[in-house]
């Protein structure tokens, strides 16, 4: 059956879908009013997506048990409107039944879409894209002066729209966001392309990002998965509407793990290809199930284990609930000091590099730092003379810039993501191989995501991070400083 067989919400539907956000809202607005005047203002939420410590607060924090639906669907204008807390599991469940799909899906279901836009998200759509920020049309802020605004590009508060994203709730939480939706198909066909050389990954990266295809064929996604200096793959992803077997990595088979493929395919060059399929679904999540690879840490991918471990468990928030309790408990120091091991760093980042400086970037992380495997994922900012509905009327991308996350527009980067630990050395700073990396990316002129832990100093944070633009942002929209500023929210501090 075709994924457009639904038809849009109807009038009453959405009236109810508003309605009941409204409600939503007013329990919001109730909660803020019933906070200390001089207390900080948080989430009252129990799950979170961050890595970095946070701030603990005895006093009470915002209801947002009413934000957490899809408000309305128009799938003729292609267009959502969304509360903020929403889960991007919700979002997708409520787009893809008519063929729809938000423009970035970022890889984890408990992602928020409020948390994407307010702290960035990524994903294989991202060189076509943008990231999630950019496909908003608006916005109801609730900010820290207790103020509910709509933000749009072009209105009174086009500030906050523009400084919104990578502000990490410090200016304010997203209410209501508005949103593009694009057409997507049924399945996706796979492509997994190995290389041997890390520069001519670079080159062949450089150039699906703007041709578009590769081999003459169409590409719709793509990403990367690096094992070694030797043996890294580019995920091709085409849309398609053809029915067929497809594969299913929500099982014992694990989706990273078919990726590899022997080199021994290629004929006589240096890269040799295999074919997969998927649901749209099952595409959009294939990540999630064993959080890239993480699940290996808790033993997911024995298959004596995996056997018996129950499905609904197989997936990032749980994963993410175990690694809260080796925090609360330090559990995994505690095993590696029995071994007669010292303490070892968390290194949870996602970085940006230009792609001309992706090979540099990956031969020194593979040098420096004893993680593997690292996932790739191109990036541009939206360009609407290069988008195939560029010229919508619905279509607010112009290149524009944001201030807190300088990408510099028509320039292709490389999201670089690495998620483990390493050993500490007697005698380094605390952070050492943090420290390492964000001096490195800085090296080459990229940029860290601030969803884990960081090290900068407070000039050079301000110098990557807004600057006074976000000091005019805060005054503005948070003039009481009832919400933590970025770098105390985002910095560790020892």
């Amino acid at each position: 059956m075709s994924l457009l067989g639904k038809a849009g919400h109807a009038p009453a539907a959405r009236e109810s879908g508003f309605a009941a956000h409204r409600a939503g809202v007013d329990r919001l607005l109730a909660s803020y009013r019933a906070i200390p005047e001089h207390a900080n203002i948080r989430l009252a939420k129990k799950t979170s997506n961050l890595f970095r410590a946070r701030t603990k607060n005895t006093a009470p924090g915002l209801d947002v048990s009413g934000l957490t639906k899809v408000i309305a669907v128009d799938p003729i204008a292609k267009t959502a409107d969304v509360a903020g807390m929403t889960t991007y599991e919700e979002l997708v469940a409520a787009t893809v039944p008519y063929g729809l799909a938000p423009l970035v899906v970022p890889q984890l279901k408990t992602i928020t879409l409020g948390g994407a836009v307010t702290g960035l998200g990524i994903e294989s759509t991202s060189f076509r894209n943008g990231l999630p920020h950019e496909s908003v049309l608006e916005m109801d802020v609730l900010t820290g002066a207790g103020e509910i605004l709509t933000a749009t590009p072009d209105n009174e508060h086009a500030d906050l729209f523009r400084g919104f994203p990578n502000s990490y709730g410090t200016l304010g939480y997203t209410v209501r966001l508005k949103i593009q939706l694009e057409q997507v198909r049924p399945y996706v066909a796979l492509r997994h392309v190995r290389f041997h050389d890390l520069r001519e990954l670079e080159a062949s990266l450089a150039a699906i990002v703007t041709d578009r295809s590769y081999d003459g064929e169409q590409v719709d996604y793509l990403d990367g998965v690096v094992f070694t200096a030797d043996e890294s793959y580019l995920t091709l992803g085409r849309q398609t509407d053809e029915p067929g077997p497809v594969s299913d990595y929500t099982g014992m088979e694990i989706f990273y793990q078919s990726i590899r493929h022997d080199a021994a395919a290629s004929s006589g060059g240096s890269t040799s290809i295999e074919h997969d399929r998927l649901t749209i679904h099952d595409y959009l999540w294939r990540w999630d199930t064993d959080w890239f690879w993480c699940s290996r840490a808790f033993g997911a991918q024995n298959p004596k284990i995996r056997r018996f471990w129950p499905k609904r468990y197989r997936r990032s928030s749980f994963y993410w609930k175990l690694v809260a309790l080796d925090r609360r408990y330090n559990i995994g120091d505690r095993l590696e000091a029995r071994k007669g091991n010292p303490p070892r760093e968390r290194v949870v980042q996602d970085i940006e590099v230009p792609v001309e400086r992706t090979a540099d970037f990956v031969e020194w992380f593979l040098r420096e730092i004893p993680i593997e495997p690292i996932w790739l994922c191109p990036l541009r900012l939206r360009d609407t003379g290069k988008s195939a509905e560029g010229r919508a009327a619905l279509d607010v991308s112009t290149s524009r810039t944001w201030p807190l996350y300088p990408l510099e527009p028509n320039r292709t980067y490389v999201n670089v993501g690495f998620w483990s630990t390493v050993p500490t050395v007697p005698g380094q700073r605390e952070g050492a191989a943090n420290r390492a990396i964000e001096r490195t990316v800085n090296d080459f002129d990229g940029h860290k995501s601030l969803y884990s832990d960081s090290f900068y100093d407070e000039d050079e944070f301000a110098a990557l991070y807004g600057g006074n633009t976000y000091t005019e942002l805060k005054k503005r929209y948070d003039p009481d400083q009832r919400l933590l500023d970025l770098y105390s929210k985002a910095v560790q501090r020892k």
